[in-house]
């Protein structure tokens, strides 16, 4: 239970190797069932999601896979969101050729720089720096 909901999970894992699979190197398939509980409303939905992994059942397990596709989540709530939000990643206007990645290194730097320096709310921490710009980024990147 968290964030006014209940969830449970059922994953299910079948080996598909020898199949002929467009997936040379899949070993498992993975189906993962997530059901939902909001308590504030009590509506209940459902959500399916597949993946394919090249771990044998010996290596994860249905439980361990499960647990792997979770932690996928804590990436995307810890940097990818991060990035959105505050930095507007979403609605920029940069898409060609290796502008998108060329301009994410900068905002990760910002992000893990400002964490290390035990900034929780990156937006709050970039407002920080900006009080005094030509002095506290150069300071948290210990450059003199």
């Amino acid at each position: 239970m968290g964030h006014g909901r209940k969830e449970s999970r059922v994953t299910r894992a079948l080996t598909v190797t020898g199949l002929g699979l467009d997936f040379p190197h899949a070993v498992q398939a993975v189906r993962i069932l997530r059901y939902r509980t909001d308590l504030k409303t009590g509506r209940c939905s459902r959500q399916t999601v597949y993946a394919i992994t090249d771990l044998t059942s010996h290596q994860a397990s249905p439980q361990r896979l499960g647990r792997l596709a979770r932690s996928q989540w804590t990436i995307e709530n810890r940097l990818h969101f991060v990035r959105d939000t505050t930095f507007g990643e979403d609605a920029s206007k940069i898409r060609t050729g290796h502008g998108p990645e060329n301009m994410a290194t900068p905002r990760n730097l910002a992000i893990n720089t400002l964490r290390q320096h035990g900034h929780r709310n990156i937006a709050a921490g970039l407002r920080h720096a900006s009080y005094d710009p030509f002095n506290r980024p150069l300071d948290l990147l210990n450059i003199p």
